[in-house]
């Protein structure tokens, strides 16, 4: 059906005017957005004054398409299923804000997170393409897979795994030697995951060696 056949021949009925389909459609984005802790902004978007439907007898309905994540911009399909049937595709421009962690310092690669690293602030969500991290429990225990600098939004592929070596516990400290492996035992001084770079207090030297994470209980010593 083209649109001209959606244009009401008689305007003296309450047509169904741009104003009806901005707020339908700003209403399904505030029911699909706003979760529990979000703010959703709506930001003004234009339709044709002159575009007038006929007159709906039955509650406007609409429909967001499906997509991962949260978007800056949908097209709310809006959408009478009366007499006579007609859909109009309506642009909505957007604004999703939550409370999302933040670092508060800088960060090293290999770094493990807590409380004193990081704290929430609201941002928008859409424009976090790649993700957010609301909570403390989704970093503690995981090390960054990159430096950080501070005010910026924790992202999940900012994080490894969770520690493969934790401060405190005995190691494997593997060491090459004009070509030999080397292996002995000692005490890690700080956690990590793999990748990590920490320290290492040889047992039988008694030696602090800084060296890096290459599996669960083994450290490979730096040069």
């Amino acid at each position: 059906m083209g649109l001209l056949a959606l244009v009401a021949a008689n305007i003296s009925h309450a047509d169904t005017t741009p104003a009806d389909l901005r707020a339908a459609a700003e209403q399904a984005v505030r029911t699909q957005y706003g979760a529990t802790g979000s703010r959703v902004v709506i930001m003004p978007t234009q339709l044709n004054a002159r575009l007038h439907l006929a007159a709906c007898p039955l509650p406007l309905q609409t429909r967001i398409p499906m997509r991962q994540g949260t978007p800056s911009r949908v097209a709310v399909a809006v959408s009478c299923a009366g007499h006579p049937g007609w859909t109009i595709q309506v642009p909505v421009q957007m604004q999703v804000f939550r409370n999302v962690l933040v670092t508060s310092r800088p960060l090293a690669r290999g770094d493990m997170p807590g409380p004193a690293d990081v704290h929430t602030e609201e941002r928008d969500v859409a424009r976090l393409g790649y993700g957010y991290i609301e909570s403390l429990d989704q970093i503690l225990g995981h090390s960054l897979g990159r430096p950080l600098i501070a005010g910026v939004a924790l992202e999940p592929g900012d994080l490894n795994g969770r520690e493969t070596v934790r401060a405190g516990e005995e190691v494997q400290l593997v060491a090459q030697l004009d070509g030999i492996e080397v292996r002995t035992r000692g005490m890690a001084l700080d956690g990590g995951d793999t990748g990590a770079r920490l320290r290492v207090r040889n047992d039988n030297s008694g030696r602090v060696i800084n060296g890096v994470v290459i599996g669960e209980g083994q450290v490979q010593a730096l040069p």
